[in-house]
């Protein structure tokens, strides 16, 4: 189990990114866009190097679900490997077969 500040860090991260998602977007378009002027350009650089860095995807960590477990995720189920192993032997993931010989 993952400590709970750092699943909290990353749920925290997450809320934050969803916030900011659309105003990231714009600057971004603006701060990329070459028809430009270069001084629009630069403020809008400006103003998305303001936001929060938490606000920005690329902080948020893929956690498992059950266990909070950073390492070895499965981005189908979003459970870690161990997760899915455990689950999967007792029959509880649906679809799921655990060879066994």
């Amino acid at each position: 189990m993952a400590k709970k500040s750092s699943i909290e860090k990353n749920n925290k991260r997450a809320k934050m990114a969803k916030k900011f998602a659309a105003r990231r977007e714009r600057l971004k378009a603006i701060a990329t866009d070459k028809s430009l002027d270069v001084v629009e350009r630069f403020e809008a650089s400006v103003k998305l190097a303001q936001l929060p860095r938490n606000s920005s995807t690329t902080r948020i960590r893929n956690r498992c679900e059950v266990t909070g477990r950073p390492r070895a995720y499965y981005g189908k189920m979003q459970m870690s490997r161990i997760a899915v192993r455990e689950l999967g032997s007792k029959g509880l993931i649906p679809g799921l077969l655990k060879s066994s010989w």
